[in-house]
């Protein structure tokens, strides 16, 4: 299978992507509805469907002309199916349905998170199975142990908020805007120490599981108390950034490298939304080595949601054998088991 065409709506991103042997990129087009939402604090399903119909087709064409591909070219569509909310998700399955039934080409539906989990393998080609996997984004904390693209395991996920909501809350509270995580991490960005130490949820727990909710409600009740007294300066800002950044950096980084060890793995990759987060890297280079782990970080174009991942790993599934029909559904949350039918 050479040539795969990777379409993902599953959010406020639209992304077209071409990739090669499953493994080459040769465009990954991506274009964000994410100004649209802004006033709003968050992503507006009925606003997201709409942009997903108004840029999809030029996405694609866009993507097909970096490529230097045809349609004709193409021997594969690979569509995200699921997580994400049900109306983007579904133009994305329209397009990709039509395409399969128009070219006579097979079609293999695609969990984003998965391909998340994959998103490493891809960045560099000598990562291989079995591997640990965490993905952090706005909806999911997720630590998965892959054994091939068609088989993992669930070893540890959130019980309450994902890291990256978590994240967006904490930014809301002190007036950072939508989404957070870009502003925090720039606010926090080379400051050595700060005056706050939230707390770190389930992290002497021998579970892998992850809460989050905690820190956040923790920031809440600082900021409150601070508030009594005077408007917060940009200095306070700064400093709860840097201390609920480290909780949740030392969470992530702890559980993760914990959870590698008790399943016997040398190889962690890392992927979603917030491992674009500078501190985590850091944090993730410093510390692995010394557990005796390796880890894997994607560029950052590959961080967001895109269709070069959902491509590489539909190819990757391909070859094990997936294949789906025409009535291929979406799914809105993560499927531990693998992806629905």
């Amino acid at each position: 299978m050479k040539i795969t065409l990777g379409l993902e709506t599953s959010c406020d991103e639209t992304s077209a992507a071409v990739v090669c042997d499953g493994r080459k990129v040769l465009s990954n087009v991506v274009v964000s509805s994410l100004k649209e939402h802004q006033a709003f604090g968050g992503v507006v399903p009925e606003i997201a469907s709409r942009a997903q119909l108004e840029v999809l087709l030029p996405v694609l064409d866009r993507a097909l002309k970096t490529a230097k591909t045809k349609l004709s070219d193409v021997d594969l569509l690979a569509v995200t199916q699921g997580p994400g909310l049900l109306g983007p998700l579904l133009v994305g399955l329209s397009a990709a349905k039509a395409l399969s039934l128009a070219l006579g080409r097979p079609l293999v539906g695609v969990d984003h998170v998965l391909a998340h989990a994959h998103a490493g393998l891809l960045a560099d080609s000598s990562v291989r199975y079995p591997c640990l996997a965490l993905v952090i984004s706005g909806g999911h904390t997720v630590i998965l142990r892959l054994d091939s693209a068609s088989r993992h395991r669930v070893v540890g996920r959130t019980i309450d908020d994902a890291a990256g909501e978590a994240i967006d809350k904490v930014a809301k509270m002190l007036g950072l805007g939508y989404p957070g995580g870009p502003e925090i991490d720039r606010l926090a960005k080379g400051a050595k120490s700060s005056p706050f130490h939230f707390t770190r949820p389930l992290l002497t727990s021998d579970s892998f599981d992850f809460s989050f909710s905690g820190i956040k409600t923790a920031v809440f009740y600082e900021v409150l108390k601070l508030k009594k007294n005077k408007p917060l300066t940009p200095t306070m800002k700064r400093d709860i950034c840097v201390g609920f950044q480290e909780a949740v950096c030392d969470v992530l980084v702890k559980k993760t490298l914990r959870a590698a060890a008790s399943e016997g793995l040398d190889t962690v990759v890392v992927g979603g939304g917030v491992s674009a987060n500078s501190r985590l890297r850091q944090r993730m280079a410093a510390e692995a080595p010394k557990a005796g782990v390796r880890a894997v970080f994607p560029p950052l174009a590959l961080c967001q949601d895109n269709a070069a991942m959902i491509a590489a790993l539909g190819a990757a599934l391909y070859r094990e054998g997936r294949r789906d029909t025409l009535d291929l559904a979406s799914y809105p949350d993560f499927v531990s088991a693998g992806p629905r039918r």
